[in-house]
């Protein structure tokens, strides 16, 4: 059985959001993954990695699984309606609708978290609520179609969830052997809570100019989604 990823690309992405599920996908036997963006030309990610996309939105086939990943670029989707109106079209055709990260500020301006639970980037959280989804701590959230990760790393975590729920635990545990996924962080610093003050006050800082960016956005769309939630 052949199964189907699509995993959006744009400028700006965050690479690891999109290369950590992609790996695990790509790993299961018969997987078909396709890298998705609105032309073939080579992407510069948040981090400068050129990334190529695969396949164009025009030509996208039936999928199993949307994947929206985040970063810096995220922005500009936000208002982007050629994208958000991507989304929409498939993720009411996928079986599973995802983000990693920031993504799910993309499905949210989409229309595709209204009353779900929802997680992303902890310095993100408080965004979902503006969208209509119902802000939810965990490194993965499941609400019925709908599957969030939390930020950057997690995408890992998250392509193993998935994977398993569409060919079996069995086989994501295969993937995760195989890419020797056995997570041990030199430092308990990964998040919020267990990072020292100054650590995150710094973290904070340097996410600082994405955010305020984020914010005017936020600021432009917010009299939408209101009207939209009331």
């Amino acid at each position: 059985m052949t199964l189907r990823f699509g995993l959006l690309a744009f400028p700006n992405v965050q690479q690891l959001d999109l290369t950590g599920p992609y790996e695990v996908f790509a790993s299961a036997p018969g997987s078909e993954v396709h890298i998705l963006w609105k032309d073939l030309s080579p992407l510069t990610s948040a981090t400068g990695l050129k990334i190529q996309p695969t396949t164009r939105f025009a030509d996208c086939p039936a999928l199993d699984v949307l994947c929206v990943p985040g970063g810096a670029g995220v922005n500009a989707l936000l208002e982007d309606d050629e994208t958000l109106a991507f989304v929409r079209e498939k993720a009411a055709e996928v079986r599973f609708v995802t983000s990693v990260c920031t993504g799910a500020l993309v499905l949210g301006a989409a229309g595709l978290l209204k009353g779900k639970r929802a997680t992303t980037h902890w310095y993100a959280q408080d965004f979902l609520s503006r969208l209509g989804a119902v802000p939810t701590e965990g490194r993965i959230v499941r609400d019925g179609k709908v599957i969030t990760a939390g930020g950057v790393t997690a995408g890992i975590d998250f392509g193993l969830e998935v994977l398993a729920a569409l060919a079996g635990e069995d086989e994501a545990k295969i993937v995760q052997l195989s890419l020797e996924y056995a997570p041990a962080p030199p430092f308990r610093s990964g998040t919020p809570s267990e990072a020292s003050t100054e650590v995150l006050a710094e973290a904070k800082k340097r996410l600082g100019g994405s955010r305020a960016v984020r914010e005017a956005i936020f600021e432009r769309i917010a009299p939408a989604f209101a009207s939209s939630f009331s």
